[in-house]
């Protein structure tokens, strides 16, 4: 989507510590929960990776994986990634949506292609350093489009997923926080936009900048997270 008009929301302080806790992230590939550690060490074989996978959680939430998860063979998934096979209970940390995935379940069905035609070399290589980061998440990936803004000079990415997954939420920070390796110029997600043009600083995404209703959920960016790249 190109670059919208946005107005700024005046959002209380405590906002900007907000901590995702039982919330989705990846760790190097591989699904995971932001919880305690101590949570983590609970279930045999889970691994507690530290900072950045959990940004603005306090030191102790750390990005938990688990796998295998069930008799040598599984991994710990979100249902909305586990494709096919079998979500046994009680294997892994965290919320109940967060389950062993086995039978030849996989995250989501793996990484889809970026389309060549008209999109930056750049911005075809962040892209998928972005979807190795969130294998299964993605479903589709749209670069250039005839139209103004950054789609029509190939310079941003719509990673589509599946709508109000809050998956959504942690891959747009951790684009944020990858934003100098990336090249990203700003990212949206969910209504609201992070800047690095405009001086916004690494901060949660409940403190971005909150951006005019535009009537449905796609031109909200709901159900993708909007990429943009430097030229």
């Amino acid at each position: 989507m190109h670059f919208p008009t946005f107005s700024v929301l005046l959002l209380p302080l405590t906002s900007l510590v907000a901590a995702a806790v039982n919330g989705p992230c990846t760790a190097n590939g591989v699904p995971g929960v932001c919880v305690s550690t101590a949570n983590c060490r609970k279930y045999p074989g889970a691994v507690s990776h530290p900072e950045p996978f959990c940004p603005n959680d306090p030191a102790d939430i750390q990005c938990c994986t688990k796998s295998p998860c069930s008799g040598g063979s599984g991994t710990c998934m979100w249902e909305s990634q586990c494709a096919n096979g079998g979500m046994p209970d009680n294997l892994c940390p965290g919320p109940a949506g967060f389950k062993c995935c086995t039978a030849g379940g996989s995250p989501g069905g793996g990484i889809p292609s970026i389309p060549t035609r008209n999109c930056k070399q750049h911005v075809i290589d962040g892209g998928y350093i972005i979807l190795r980061q969130f294998p299964g998440v993605v479903h589709t990936v749209w670069c250039y489009a005839n139209k103004p803004g950054d789609h029509g000079t190939g310079t941003a990415l719509d990673l589509m997923i599946k709508n109000r997954d809050p998956i959504g939420r942690t891959m747009a920070e951790w684009v944020m926080n990858n934003q100098a390796r990336l090249r990203v110029k700003y990212v949206i997600w969910g209504q609201k936009i992070w800047d690095v043009q405009a001086g916004d600083k690494p901060k949660p995404w409940t403190s971005w900048k909150q951006m005019e209703n535009r009537g449905d959920d796609t031109q909200n960016h709901w159900d993708h997270n909007h990429v943009s790249f430097l030229p």
